[in-house]
């Protein structure tokens, strides 16, 4: 028994959607991503960017607040230990502020024990541990979309 012939594609190729696919909007949320890695900001706004999603970086919390204000965008992906402004102070701006207290956050960390010590878990933000795959945080993100979208809290689900 012979396998069939692969015509030089790799098994991942398989299924993926077009280029045409790709370009086309699947979810066209805007998405802020705040890290101060900027390998992890870029590797993220290309998944993000692939899946459909309108994205928005920042290297700190002083510049996601800024973003905040000036996008307003649909979610914030922020991770905690960062330069000039923790992630935690910068949601804390953002959750006070009432033009943009409706603007869910998705706490992504390394450092869960900082950021339990610092309030993550008395927030409205959902919590994530580092590292997680980006599928898993898009599932996050989606959800606190699907969230806003029915008119429900972030934190409520």
């Amino acid at each position: 028994m012979t396998a069939p012939a692969d015509h030089g594609e790799y098994p991942m190729d398989r299924g993926r959607p077009s280029d045409e696919a790709r370009r086309t909007p699947r979810n066209p949320s805007r998405i802020l991503i705040v890290d101060d890695i900027a390998d992890t900001r870029q590797a993220l706004a290309i998944y993000f960017q692939y899946r459909g999603f309108i994205v928005e970086t920042a290297p700190d919390g002083v510049a996601a607040v800024e973003a905040a204000h000036r996008l307003h965008p649909d979610v914030i992906v922020m991770d905690v230990t960062m330069p000039r402004l923790d992630g935690l102070s910068a949601m804390r701006e953002i959750n006070h502020d009432p033009h943009t207290a409706d603007i869910p956050v998705v706490i992504l960390t390394a450092y869960p024990i900082r950021a339990i010590k610092g309030g993550a878990l008395d927030t409205s933000a959902r919590f994530v541990m580092k590292p997680c795959t980006p599928q898993a945080l898009e599932q996050h993100v989606c959800s606190l979309l699907d969230s806003r979208r029915s008119g429900d809290r972030p934190g409520d689900r």
